[in-house]
């Protein structure tokens, strides 16, 4: 079972984000520091007044810090962009970390995102599959020549092939049904995002299990990606994180986001979140392995307005959780 940091790069209207650096910096540092086996980072365009850095110069400014942690995307909006910038960029990331690249990839669901870069939303299933078997192709053949319904090469070859052999697993994020088995079928990992409930999740494992099965494949690992919090009393945590929450949650459904709730906050985080004193989050995570199967958590653990203090100490607690 391994543990890995979310990242958060989003910040709120009015803050200065160049001085936040040095804490994401520091962020990262605690963690690999705490036995952390991954890195992940948010992508998205168009989020004002939320402001946000762009995926690849922050993932890259910050890989010397994950040294030895599996660092990728969490997850890159694959419709919006060319498959072969995708493949030719994530093979640079696997070539400076070694080996330790993952793509992770899904469909985005923001209209504003996809009218401007002019992709219908209808489109995205269909462009995300035509995608990734291009984007393996082009880490594992020399040439490749591909004519497809939305993109196409005429015999030519990456300027940079990956260090790992086949490229960097593919992590694919989903809700739907119709999604997860599609991940089943062309990735190495159905990546389980952070707003769905437990019996939401263990039906769908059901779902991408049979679907596994009927491809006869096998994943690679069952990431699950937790808004997460360990305070030092079970009794005040919630509280201590609960306006940052609130706030990002806010931005999601102004966004669209399925799974995203008007409901009382304390009714949507309970058997979504897992927020509490290392006691409890240790139960937590042993009730996710064994009731869901899953063996990677990734932890979202800062949100905007959270204090630097707490996410360290947040971060440094979760470790000794997993250690």
């Amino acid at each position: 079972m391994r543990v890995g940091l979310f990242i958060n790069t989003q910040f709120p209207a009015g803050a200065r984000v160049a001085a936040q650096i040095p804490e994401l910096i520091a962020q990262v540092r605690v963690a690999r520091d705490s036995g952390f086996a991954s890195l992940l980072l948010p992508h998205h365009y168009l989020t004002a007044p939320l402001q946000m850095l762009q995926l690849a110069p922050a993932m890259a400014y910050l890989l010397r810090e994950a040294e030895g942690m599996l660092v990728g995307p969490g997850i890159v909006i694959l419709p919006l962009l060319n498959p072969v910038h995708v493949a030719e960029e994530a093979a640079t990331f696997d070539v400076l970390s070694n080996g330790n690249y993952m793509l992770g990839v899904g469909l985005g669901y923001r209209e504003p995102e996809f009218t401007a870069f002019g992709v219908p939303l209808g489109e995205r299933a269909a462009r995300m599959t035509e995608s990734i078997g291009l984007i393996r192709r082009l880490w594992t053949e020399e040439r490749v020549s591909h004519e497809g319904r939305f993109y196409r090469v005429e015999d030519a070859g990456l300027s940079l092939r990956p260090v790992r052999p086949g490229g960097p697993p593919i992590w694919i994020a989903a809700q739907a049904d119709a999604a997860i088995k599609r991940a089943a079928r062309i990735g190495d990992a159905w990546l389980i995002v952070p707003s769905a409930s437990c019996d939401l999740i263990a039906a769908q494992m059901g779902v991408y299990r049979a679907a596994l099965a009927e491809a006869g494949r096998a994943a690679a690992c069952f990431p699950i990606e937790r808004e997460c919090y360990v305070g030092a009393n079970h009794r005040t945590a919630l509280e201590e994180c609960r306006g940052p929450l609130e706030y990002k949650y806010a931005a999601y459904a102004s966004w669209g986001l399925a799974g995203s709730t008007t409901m009382p906050f304390e009714e949507f985080v309970r058997d979504r979140f897992i927020i509490g004193d290392a006691a409890f989050v240790k139960e937590e995570v042993v009730r996710y392995r064994e009731g869901l199967g899953v063996d990677h958590f990734v932890m979202r653990v800062q949100w905007p307005g959270l204090g630097q203090e707490r996410v360290l100490d947040s971060i440094r607690r979760l470790g000794r959780v997993f250690g």
